[in-house]
């Protein structure tokens, strides 16, 4: 995993579909995508089956309509949560802002542990009305390969969002990069507890220090022209 905030580079790099394609979170999100299709896809086709003098179909699994819906709503809506988060991860490097990339870090560890408990209840319950089920209500034995591929694969959903859990905790505990990414700047001296030296005048400093010298006074002058005496011609 590439240094940086939150597992990704610096923001504004290129796009490299290769490095992308190779993550670790990327492979077990396309594999979880490919789950969901499998088993909304078998309940679809052939989660309902009718007796041969019936003209109603039902559930295959112990004729509970609730099963098959939830086995449906839960692929679907995996199937289009793999989707969004596809395409979050290709946008996520240019992602500037560390908060932005801590928010939706939280969110993918938060909503694959979501999904990882609803595909336990899929294959719970799924597992649990197959079981029940009668073979009277499909005595052709109808879309039972398509059954226990829906249930089959509801398990392995559950490992592959709780890989994505830990991936994405793994990447929240990596945090923020702080020689690439730099959120408050702080001044150094004040960091520090060192105060500014105060701004002194050059002007200042040198007439600070010379040295005055008044003038002789009017009395030293005549003091000294006493002295003097004029000659007469």
């Amino acid at each position: 995993m590439e240094p940086g905030a939150y597992g990704a580079g610096k923001a504004g790099g290129a796009f490299d579909p290769q490095t992308f394609i190779r993550q670790p979170h990327t492979i077990l999100r396309m594999v979880s995508w490919l789950f969901s299709i499998v088993v909304f896809g078998s309940i679809v086709n052939e989660g309902y089956v009718n007796k041969p003098n019936e003209m109603e179909e039902y559930c295959i699994y112990n004729r509970n309509q609730n099963a098959c819906n939830y086995g449906i709503t839960v692929g679907v809506l995996a199937f289009l949560s793999c989707l969004l988060y596809l395409a979050l991860d290709v946008y996520f490097p240019q992602i500037s802002s560390v908060k932005d990339r801590k928010k939706a870090v939280l969110s993918d560890l938060g909503v694959s542990g979501f999904w990882a408990f609803l595909w336990f209840v899929s294959f719970c319950f799924l597992a649990d009305q197959w079981r029940v089920s009668k073979r009277e209500d499909n005595p052709l034995n109808e879309g039972a390969d398509a059954a226990r591929a829906a249930i089959a694969f509801s398990f392995f959903s559950i490992f592959t969002w709780v890989g994505q859990s830990f991936l994405a905790f793994q990447r929240y505990q990596l945090g923020a990069d702080s020689a690439l990414f730099s959120q408050d700047y702080t001044d150094p001296s004040q960091e520090a507890g060192m105060p500014y030296a105060p701004y002194t005048n050059e002007d200042d400093t040198t007439d600070s220090m010379g040295t005055y010298q008044q003038p002789p006074s009017a009395d030293a002058f005549d003091a000294e022209t006493q002295g003097y005496q004029s000659q007469d011609y």
